[in-house]
């Protein structure tokens, strides 16, 4: 009998070896594609571009390994004035879109119900079934000189004449906010969907005010969607290439646009390079101190947008 007990315990406990062995390959079976995905798509295509920032063309197929590139950026003031003026061009951008689009998350997360609130969020969808491209060129017909407005505003006797709207900063501020309205839309319906209604039926009944519900309630709750939100947003505006040179036109001044120069205009791959990975440093900076200001982390902003 003690034999058999004996028999019993190890097959239990080589069995439940075998067990965890299948789940870890298992694991790393179902992991193999996202890490393939990610080395190959982000961490070495980003190496390989970090190396090519650090050489110094010093002769025909001669480099040296230098910061060479970099000092060029902080030496030339039209690249480092570029370079701040997206900044606050993208942070602008986000926050005109949090500002238009949480009252449009919150009225379709808490005051329709139905097919009302379906059709209303397949209104807000239906913009992005057509390329950035096309969506692009759609405020380019409206805002040009020949363009709707124009028209619309010399028929109503506004205007003497024909109006240019395009080659701007608010074209460009116009363009930014349409593209990016959705990725700021989603989160926030997300998080505010989930928003108790009992919650702020109990703060009407204690007697506060729709700000102080605003204040206290809605907003922390819907949080991990706003800085969601603001992340996405700000990282496509920060990257955005063809609505500012479109609607703001060659003298642009996107830091996105010097990129695009210096790889296929000028064929300087180092200093694009460069200019590509201080892009990467800038956004990771914001976010990182976005997050800190809110108090919030990026796991658990990811997790509950």
């Amino acid at each position: 009998m003690v034999g058999n007990l004996s028999k019993r315990g190890y097959i239990a406990a080589h069995g439940g070896g075998m067990v965890s062995d299948k789940s870890k390959l298992t694991f790393w079976l179902l992991m193999a594609p996202l890490l393939i995905w990610l080395v190959t798509l982000i961490v070495l295509p980003h190496v390989g571009m970090f190396l090519v920032s650090m050489r110094e063309k010093i002769g025909v197929r001669e480099y040296q390994t230098s910061f060479a590139n970099y000092e060029v950026f902080f030496n030339e003031p039209l690249y480092w004035n570029t370079f701040a003026r997206t900044a606050y061009m993208s942070i602008t951008a986000t926050a005109l879109t949090l500002g238009i689009g949480f009252p449009i998350a919150y009225y379709i997360a808490k005051l329709t119900r139905g097919r009302t609130k379906t059709t209303l969020f397949l209104m807000c969808l239906i913009p992005f079934w057509v390329s950035e491209l096309v969506r692009t060129f759609g405020w380019m017909i409206l805002l040009r000189e020949t363009g709707v407005f124009s028209n619309v505003l010399q028929y109503l006797g506004l205007v003497s004449g024909p109006v240019e709207m395009l080659y701007n900063d608010a074209a460009i501020m116009t363009g930014l906010v349409y593209t990016s309205m959705l990725f700021m839309v989603v989160p926030l319906v997300t998080t505010l969907d989930s928003l108790d209604d009992s919650l702020i039926e109990a703060g009407y009944d204690l007697g506060a005010s729709s700000f102080a519900i605003l204040r206290e309630i809605i907003i922390p709750h819907a949080m991990p969607g706003i800085v969601s939100g603001c992340i996405v947003v700000f990282m496509l505006s920060l990257g955005n290439y063809l609505t500012p040179i479109l609607l703001g036109g060659k003298d642009s001044l996107w830091f996105t646009g010097l990129i695009y120069s210096q790889f296929i205009t000028r064929f300087n791959w180092e200093l694009g390079s460069a200019f590509g990975f201080l892009l990467l440093g800038l956004s990771s900076l914001i976010v990182f101190v976005g997050l800190k200001l809110s108090r919030q982390s990026l796991t658990k902003t990811m997790g509950q947008a």
